[in-house]
């Protein structure tokens, strides 16, 4: 089967202005409610950032924390996308909901999280996690798989006990939405698209076509 010929039509919800309500916060909170308990790692997005030469760049990220205020992520501040972050703040982020047939694209800037944040999440994840941060020169070339095998190694003998202090070069950020934008299959390819817009008077919802 060519790659024209796979297609699917989606048929297993709607999405109507007054089942969605006013607030985009509140949708999404809905909606990855349902994501959880059908949709493996539902809290995974699609982060796109901007380089010097206006390249666009996309890879998938972990949103761990979303509320009112924005959706955060964390990354090694060095990587391509922290270095990218730090030299244009405006970014996209996409959460893909295959099992659900739904989409949500974010658009808006990002604020670095402060360093409170940082270390608690840090001090959350895994042991081995943490000590992967300390590990891995993020988006740098390396010679083979050995390199980063052995500073781990030498990681986990220095850090044999006791909490394993936060990288300095390993912070996060916080995506605060300026639009947002629902997407709910339809059969025949007549999609729900509700289009959220941040204004000085709070959000202005439209219907837009698929």
């Amino acid at each position: 089967m060519s790659f024209a010929d796979m297609r699917r039509d989606y048929r297993q919800h709607v999405l109507l202005e007054q089942a969605a309500g006013d607030d985009p916060h509140t949708l999404f909170m809905r909606w990855f409610v349902e994501a959880k308990e059908r949709c493996p790692e539902a809290n995974a997005c699609v982060l796109a950032t901007v380089d010097s030469h206006n390249r666009p760049a996309a890879r998938v990220v972990l949103c761990k924390g979303c509320d009112e205020s924005g959706f955060r992520f964390f990354t090694n501040l060095e990587s391509r996308k922290g270095q990218e972050l730090a030299r244009n703040p405006e970014v996209a982020l996409c959460f893909h909901w295959h099992e659900l047939e739904r989409q949500v694209r974010i658009e808006g800037q990002v604020d670095l999280l402060s360093r409170e944040d940082v270390e608690d999440y840090f001090h959350s994840r895994p042991r081995t996690s943490q000590l992967g941060a300390w590990a891995s020169p993020q988006s740098q070339v390396i010679e083979s798989r050995d390199v980063l095998e052995e500073a781990f190694g030498r990681f986990e003998a220095v850090h044999s006990r006791g909490d394993i202090p936060v990288p300095p070069h390993w912070g996060g950020f916080i995506v605060k939405p300026e639009r947002m934008e629902f997407w709910q299959g339809r059969s025949s390819r007549l999609h729900d698209r509700l289009l959220y817009t941040q204004s000085d008077s709070g959000w202005h919802r439209d219907r837009i076509a698929p």
